[in-house]
């Protein structure tokens, strides 16, 4: 009985589902967005086409399509297709996979993909047991995240799959997206409302079409054609309810920092009170704070850097609540702060010299002396010590292949557009 219940279930659920599911791509030639990974005689849609994927991780925000691309694998794949959430799934569930995979395997050559979703939130005992059968080839892994795979998935497993990240769609994509989706639901829209529908849906498919499907629903029950304002009313946000674990966490953060990077106290203040109020982790908080002086402040103000730390320090040593107030001080500093990033473009340009270039050896005159024979190979040779001699400040210091690049470029704000150069 309850099989029948089941089957009439599936058989209604296409009718009951969002819109945004019902409308799902099945295959490649109905996705829309993501040309840089998917692009015609791109790598990644010669291997679906031609079943044969790799390994691979596929990164990006909401409704950029990552479930959707690992759902159009498991249409056109010959393979056995097993699909995993990392939320819910165990040790056990990942070995119960890989048995499986293995008996298909070895009794009639069939392969199998794993499609493991918010791969992010699996633990390293998790990873580890998936990582014998990556790594042997047992199954091939998709794994979906909306978080850096970088920073949460362990390098073992990172070096046997291909990082793939996925970007918000396009106003004009989401376009594309949402004529699509009126088109489905029988509604007229006129080229206004298709531009608004895709202005509001932030980069996100899945929101595009909830937007427009709460938008037409709104307009039939009032029976009459879709408006401005239905679709104003159905991209309006809801209340905060802040997620320490979700969205909310990585929205908040990054919009606090760039408005201390903007020089907006009053909303840089505003997005701490909303992060503290919501339950987030101070230290996590202070965390970025030290890392802004210097990123965005740098030389420009050099105490910016000591108050963030003295705020981080407040937070360890007094704690909730009253580090509320320690907080909010370095906050405030911070936003006003004069603002300069030259420490910080130095960094990335002198280390993009070094992956281009490896680690070029410093000039003899520079290398180390302090061990037996260092003479003998030319160590130390022709070093002028500055203290001594004024021309050590003249010399250049960079390796010959880099001689005559400027990594530091002073800003003009603050201490920094005081600097001499000396």
């Amino acid at each position: 009985m309850s099989d029948l219940f089941a089957d009439a279930a599936r058989e209604r659920m296409h009718e009951v589902a969002p819109l945004a599911l019902r409308l799902r791509p099945r295959t490649l030639g109905e996705f829309v967005g993501q040309h840089q990974i998917l692009g015609e005689g791109s790598a990644l849609r010669l291997a679906i086409a031609e079943d044969r994927v790799g390994s691979m991780i596929l990164f990006g925000p909401p409704g950029s399509g990552k479930t959707t691309l690992a759902r159009i694998v498991a249409e056109t794949t010959g393979a056995a297709f097993e699909e995993l959430s990392a939320v819910s799934a165990s040790v056990s569930d990942v070995r119960a996979v890989l048995t499986r995979a293995r008996d298909r395997l070895g009794g009639s050559g069939e392969r199998t993909i794993l499609f493991l979703d918010e791969i992010h939130r699996f633990n390293k005992a998790q990873q580890d047991a998936l990582l014998p059968g990556v790594e042997e080839g047992l199954v091939t892994l998709i794994g979906a995240t909306t978080e850096n795979p970088y920073f949460e998935v362990n390098s073992a497993l990172l070096s046997r799959c291909q990082i793939y990240e996925l970007e918000p769609l396009s106003e004009e994509e989401l376009a594309l997206v949402a004529r699509h989706g009126a088109e489905a639901l029988e509604a007229e829209l006129s080229e206004e409302l298709v531009s608004l529908v895709a202005r509001r849906a932030g980069g996100d498919a899945r929101n595009a079409l909830n937007i427009l499907e709460l938008a037409v629903q709104t307009a039939r029950a009032e029976s009459g054609p879709v408006r401005e304002e239905h679709i104003e009313d159905a991209a309006r946000k809801r209340p905060l309810v802040y997620d320490k674990a979700g969205d909310a966490h990585y929205d908040f953060i990054s919009a606090f920092i760039k408005s201390m990077r903007g020089s907006d106290p009053d909303a840089s203040v505003y997005y701490l009170a909303a992060m503290l109020e919501g339950g987030e982790d101070p230290r996590f908080i202070a965390r970025r704070m030290v890392v802004l002086a210097s990123e965005d402040i740098g030389n420009a103000d050099p105490r910016a850097l000591l108050v963030a730390v003295a705020a981080a320090q407040a937070v360890e040593h007094v704690g909730l609540p009253e580090a509320r107030l320690n907080l909010a001080q370095a906050t405030i500093y911070l936003a006003r702060a004069p603002k300069s990033n030259a420490s910080y473009v130095a960094l990335k340009e002198a280390s993009a010299d070094v992956r281009e270039h490896g680690q070029i050896r410093p000039p003899a005159a520079l290398r180390g002396t302090g061990y037996p024979g260092a003479k003998k190979l030319g160590r130390g040779a022709g070093y002028i010590y500055p203290h001594d001699d004024p021309r050590g400040f003249e010399e250049e210091y960079l390796p010959e292949e880099l001689r005559g690049k400027t990594y530091y470029r002073p800003s003009s704000s603050g201490e920094e557009g005081d600097d001499d150069g000396d």
